[in-house]
Order: structure tokens, then C-alpha cells, then sequence
């Protein structure tokens, strides 16, 4: 065998025991795929167990098979819901929807207002101010919820709407995003040419950096509004009667009534919380639009 031979055998047997690059991309594509599906399944399974119980009624909830259908009795749950307690359900309802979405909407205003500050002016003490801005909500809300409501009993705001509504105008991690977005897409020369154009800061914050933050506010509200909204600890230490309850507080006293007066409304309450899904699917579906004029606009950028 001629020494070319033998390099061109070599070579050969190289090209063998090299795994094809294609292969080996087809590999890590089934991989990730099965993980997506597992970390879907696992995602899914809750609300798929929590669709199907809210079909059933009271014998079938504790007699069948709990993944799947045994009859349908969700509109008569739901009436259920709906009428009883005079209603109470829909009050509920309103207050959590007072809550998220004006407590949101101002802490949104709040965050983008204090993140564009801390990205785009340059005064004394700014670094101070952010370091305790990304110290501050580190700190779990639970361990301010005691001193909020020691605070809120002086001043005479417990069992008020403004118990809810104004922890909800200040959130640490909102500013921290809105700094982050307002670097990101925000130019010190846009800034600087509205000026040369005799722009105010109020007018330049409302007319120009809003409208180029549409994507990082919607981000920020959709947050805030699925934080409030899901809120248990602080919505149960500072609201007392029931007129004032969230959602949440009034399907966990369901719960307990069971416990307290032996009435069973385990239906009710797995029903009430198949319908306080909806409203935050209802906030997904119109803020996806927000989203995706942000990725094109980045992408003509």
C-alpha cells in the first residue's frame, strides 16, 4: 500500500467515526422538543385538572376518575357561583379587577417615570438610589406586609381600597425593568434633539418616551397585574370584611367554611378559580399585540 493509499484509508476511517454534524443537530432538536412537551405537560396539567373538575358535580368530584370528564355540570357551577351569597363572587371579581388594573396602571406610570430618571439623568447619588431600588426587592413582600398594615391601622386605611391600591404603585423590580428597557431603547440623541427643539422634560417623557416604551410598559403592567391579582398574604392582613375581598381571599374563605360550618363548597371554589383565569387569559391575548409591534420595530431598527 502506497502512502497515499494509506492517507486516503485514514482519512475514510476518520469520516466513519466523526459523527455527522446533522445527526448530531436532529439529536439536540429531539431533545429540546422533549423537553418543551414534558415542561408543557407539567405546565398544563393543573389547569387541565382544574377544567375538568369544574365539570363535575359534588358525587362525581369524589367518586370518578379525577383527569377526566364525568358529565357536565359546568353551567350549572357556574350559576352556582355566580348566585350565591347574593352574588358575593362578582364583588369579589370587581374588587380584583380595581386592584390589578388601577394599582397596575399606576405603579406601570410610577416605574417608567423613576426607570427613565435613573437611565437617562445623571444626578447626585444616582448610583445610591439604584442600589437600594435592586436591594429593595430582594426583600419579600411578606416582610413588609406587617409594617404596612401597623402603618395603614394608624392612619385609618385598613379594610380601604387604598390598603390594596397603594403597595401597588411602588414596585422595585418594575423600576429596575423600566431602567433596563429605557437603556435599551431610548437614545441620549433623540433625547437631546427634543430639547434643541424646545421640548419640556414633562413633554418629551409623555409624548416621546412613553410611546417608545409601549412594549417594556406592557411587560411591566401585565406583571404587576398577575402579582396583584394572585396577592394573598397582604389582601388577607390589611382587608377585613368581605365587601373588600379579592378573589383570592374569598375562594380560600370557601375553602375554610367546610371546616367552620361543615358546608361543602369545594365546587364552587374550584369552579370560582377556573373563572379568575379568565380575566388574566383575556390580559395575555390583548397585551400580545404590544409585544409584537416591539419585536418588529427592534427588527427594522
Amino acid at each position: 500500500m502506497t502512502l497515499t493509499e494509506e492517507h486516503r484509508s485514514t482519512r475514510q476511517l476518520r469520516r466513519l467515526n466523526t459523527p455527522d454534524p446533522a445527526a448530531r443537530s436532529r439529536g439536540g432538536q429531539r431533545f429540546l422538543l422533549t423537553g418543551l412537551a414534558l415542561a408543557s405537560a407539567y405546565s398544563l396539567f393543573p389547569v387541565w385538572w382544574l377544567i375538568v373538575a369544574a365539570t363535575k358535580n359534588r358525587t362525581a368530584l369524589y367518586q370518578s376518575n379525577g383527569l377526566w370528564f364525568s358529565g357536565m355540570h359546568l353551567w350549572q357551577n357556574i350559576r352556582q357561583v355566580f348566585t350565591y351569597d347574593h352574588g358575593i363572587f362578582l364583588r369579589w371579581t370587581a374588587n380584583s379587577l380595581l386592584y390589578a388594573g388601577i394599582g397596575s396602571l399606576g405603579g406601570t406610570l410610577i416605574a417608567l417615570a423613576t426607570g427613565y430618571g435613573l437611565a437617562r439623568f445623571d444626578f447626585p447619588g444616582r448610583s445610591t438610589v439604584f442600589a437600594c431600588v435592586i436591594g429593595s426587592f430582594l426583600i419579600p413582600i411578606a416582610l413588609l406586609t406587617l409594617p404596612l398594615y401597623l402603618m395603614f391601622s394608624t392612619i385609618g386605611l385598613v379594610d380601604t381600597p387604598w390598603a390594596m391600591l397603594i403597595p401597588c404603585l411602588i414596585n422595585p423590580f418594575s423600576v429596575y425593568l423600566a431602567k433596563v428597557y429605557t437603556e435599551a431603547t431610548i437614545p441620549f440623541e433623540l433625547l437631546e434633539a427634543a430639547r434643541l427643539d424646545g421640548a419640556g422634560e414633562l413633554r418629551i417623557f409623555l409624548s416621546i418616551v412613553l410611546r417608545m416604551m409601549t412594549t417594556g410598559a406592557a411587560t411591566v403592567f401585565l406583571l404587576a397585574f398577575v402579582n396583584t391579582w394572585n396577592a394573598f398574604f397582604l389582601p388577607l392582613t390589611v382587608l377585613r370584611g368581605e365587601n373588600n375581598w379579592t378573589l383570592t381571599i374569598g375562594l380560600y374563605n370557601w375553602t375554610g367554611k367546610r371546616l367552620e360550618s361543615g358546608v361543602d363548597l369545594t365546587g364552587l371554589v374550584l369552579t370560582g378559580a377556573l373563572l379568575s383565569i379568565v380575566p388574566m387569559a383575556v390580559m395575555m391575548i390583548a397585551m400580545r399585540r404590544y409585544w409584537r409591534t416591539g419585536v418588529t420595530l427592534g427588527a427594522l431598527k
